[in-house]
């Protein structure tokens, strides 16, 4: 059994026994972490929410929670009837065999769900606290040339960062926002959580709950 099988495999466990899957990988590779996400909603389960964790945020982490609507119970039937090997060495729902790369009629579906995860994991600079932080570091920077009598050095360093600083926030904007013009575009709807993020959902699906997004 290869690593795609294991995980695979362990992510059926989950599903065997859970109302909540979670699933972590390098960030570095999301689209197979959208992958087993696609899996998971063909088993009854949808999307809640994504975040990064571990050393130097490096591990990207996916919850997932069991649809109680009478269509997800539906899909997970006929998955099942499908693909009674999956996780065995048999099919798995819109996955190439011992792979996490979708099959053609997956694809877009899994690219909807990369970019949700996407849009909810990266990283925001843009917001206030971030910002003021960041500049407030170069002033502490300046101040230490300043102190030590370097004030063409305090001026040129404050102005280099401060310009890196506002090109990586404009940055970060713009990318975050053609994940959303592409949300957008696939029927999702943009909505503002309890902590003022904004999310997108699709159709019938409310925000996730301290247990379920569906309660």
């Amino acid at each position: 059994m290869n690593a795609s099988d294991k995980r695979i495999a362990s992510l059926l466990r989950q599903i065997a026994t859970q109302d909540v899957v979670e699933l972590r990988q390098e960030a570095s590779v999301a689209k197979r972490v959208a992958a087993q996400a696609y899996v998971a909603e063909q088993y009854g389960f949808s999307y809640g929410e994504a975040w990064r964790e571990g050393h130097n945020k490096s591990v990207l982490a996916v919850r997932l929670y069991r649809d109680p609507r009478p269509e997800a119970r539906a899909r997970e039937a006929a998955t099942i009837a499908a693909h009674p090997e999956a996780g065995m060495g048999g099919t798995v729902p819109g996955l190439r065999p011992g792979t996490l790369n979708p099959l053609p009629e997956a694809e877009a579906a899994v690219a909807v769900l990369k970019d949700r995860i996407g849009y909810d994991v990266m990283a925001q600079p843009t917001g206030a606290s971030q910002k003021r932080f960041a500049y407030a570091m170069i002033g502490v920077v300046a101040v230490i040339f300043l102190a030590m009598g370097k004030w063409v050095e305090a001026l040129a360093v404050s102005a280099v960062l401060t310009a890196f600083l506002v090109g990586a926030f404009r940055l970060s904007d713009v990318r975050r926002q053609r994940i959303a013009d592409r949300l957008t575009a696939a029927g999702l709807t943009a909505v503002t959580d309890e902590h003022g993020r904004r999310r997108f959902l699709p159709p019938g699906q409310q925000l996730p709950g301290h247990a379920n997004p569906f309660a």
